[in-house]
């Protein structure tokens, strides 16, 4: 069984939803991706991405098979969300060190 590394991002937003929804929906033209409500979802070739969208901000986290797919995946949410909520001046999800999960 191989094992399941794990990150996740935060972002301090009160535009959650609009930028999980933009998200969902740009990837959605390369890759399946899903909205629903205050949850998204997004399958990369190399991971995961679950995202939900709250009062509070964005929260993504990450899943694939080695901590490299996970330094693949976390600038890709990075990059977009920089163009996204370039209002905001973001740079970058305040992101969890990769872990192993059960």
């Amino acid at each position: 069984m191989t094992a399941t590394f794990q990150t996740v991002g935060q972002f301090a937003t009160q535009n959650a939803r609009k930028y999980m929804t933009q998200l969902c929906k740009h990837f959605a033209h390369k890759v399946p991706a899903e909205v629903e409500g205050d949850q998204g979802h997004v399958t990369f070739a190399m991971g995961t991405a679950k995202l939900h969208a709250d009062d509070s901000g964005l929260t993504v986290q990450l899943s694939a098979d080695s901590e490299a797919a996970l330094a693949q995946m976390r600038p890709i949410i990075d990059d977009h969300l920089t163009r996204f909520a370039f209002r905001e001046d973001f740079l970058s999800m305040n992101w969890s060190a990769p872990a192993a999960a059960d």
